[in-house]
């Protein structure tokens, strides 16, 4: 009985390392990306730290909320943000088999997903301004080309593994089972072009620009303000970190702990997802600095690539499989 009890609090314990890492490291990734763009660009940058002061200094104020803003406008926030942090702490960083494993399923974070970004167009459109309506449907139409393009990735992943957890995806990888596959191939292309556009990047957005002509994001956003803005923009720090742990445990699977009841084997497992974090966050800053930016008119052909490349790969595997 004690056994059994100390088990289950190592493991709860292992689940609440998790969750605090992804929260905790979230703002660095993209305080990293930026200090990467800075040095490419010559320039010194901000401090990696940056994004931590800008969280405290915009909780630190008060919220001005506009006389017309419904319930959902106040609300909106900490749902984005509480949807995006659970999405991001159900994918395996250091270690598979954690103790919510079982719900980390690609399906059901595609769907947290898709609920933050529904809430986060309704209070963009809430005020009725011009710019978060302008704001709400480009990133509808983004989401309209994205989330199919997603499911295709899913599909894809599915057919090869057989399970959509990503702690079966990525034991199975950790395997060597799939071998080289085309279709893994393109399933990783699509899952970069819709991980560009869902976190607003360069080529398809530009986070660090407030030009009303181009500005996905942030014009859904201009009317926040204070901890409101804060929680939205921590939530934005989360979901790059969610798609960056999910390329690197579904195809860079490389040091992930299969049991966490191991201390060294947890920490070689984080120490493996720290080096991955920075390898990938560095390739997205030389990315984000050698392309230009697209017109909004030309991101349905962009995404639409990624949808294309993402059903070739489930056709690929449906031929290859006989099915």
């Amino acid at each position: 009985m004690t056994g059994s009890l100390l088990g289950t609090l190592h493991a709860l314990f292992a689940q609440g390392v998790q969750m605090t890492l992804i929260l905790l490291l979230a703002p660095l990734l993209t305080g990293f990306v930026r200090k990467v763009k800075a040095r490419l660009q010559r320039r010194r940058g901000p401090s990696l730290i940056q994004p931590y002061r800008d969280l405290r200094r915009l909780a630190a104020k008060e919220a001005v909320i506009a006389e017309n803003a419904s319930w959902l406008f106040r609300v909106a926030p900490y749902f984005i943000f509480a949807a995006t942090w659970v999405a991001a702490a159900l994918i395996p960083t250091f270690a598979a088999n954690l103790m919510f494993s079982w719900s980390g399923d690609l399906i059901a974070i595609t769907a947290l997903l898709g609920s933050a970004r529904f809430a986060l167009a309704l209070a963009g459109m809430d005020i009725g301004t011009a710019f978060g309506g302008i704001g709400a449907s480009r990133e509808v139409m983004i989401a309209s080309l994205a989330e199919p393009a997603m499911l295709m990735i899913v599909f894809s992943v599915a057919l090869i593994a057989g399970s959509t957890q990503l702690s079966t995806i990525a034991g199975f990888m950790l395997t060597g089972a799939a071998g080289i596959r085309v279709s893994l191939a393109l399933a990783l292309v699509a899952l970069l072009v819709v991980a560009i556009a869902e976190n607003g990047r360069v080529p398809v957005d530009n986070p660090a620009t407030h030009l009303e002509l181009t500005m996905v994001h942030e014009a859904m956003v201009l009317e926040y303000s204070g901890r409101h803005l804060a929680m939205i923009e921590w939530a934005a720090s989360l979901k790059l970190m969610l798609y960056v742990s999910m390329i690197a445990c579904i195809f860079l699977p490389v040091g992930l702990a299969g049991d966490t009841d191991s201390p060294a084997g947890n920490a070689v497992g984080i120490g493996s997802w720290l080096v991955k974090m920075a390898v990938l966050g560095l390739a997205l800053g030389v990315a984000e600095t050698a392309v230009a930016k697209m017109r909004v008119f030309r991101v349905p052909n962009y995404l639409g690539a990624g949808l294309m490349l993402g059903l070739l790969g489930v056709l690929l595997l449906f031929v290859s499989q006989g099915m």
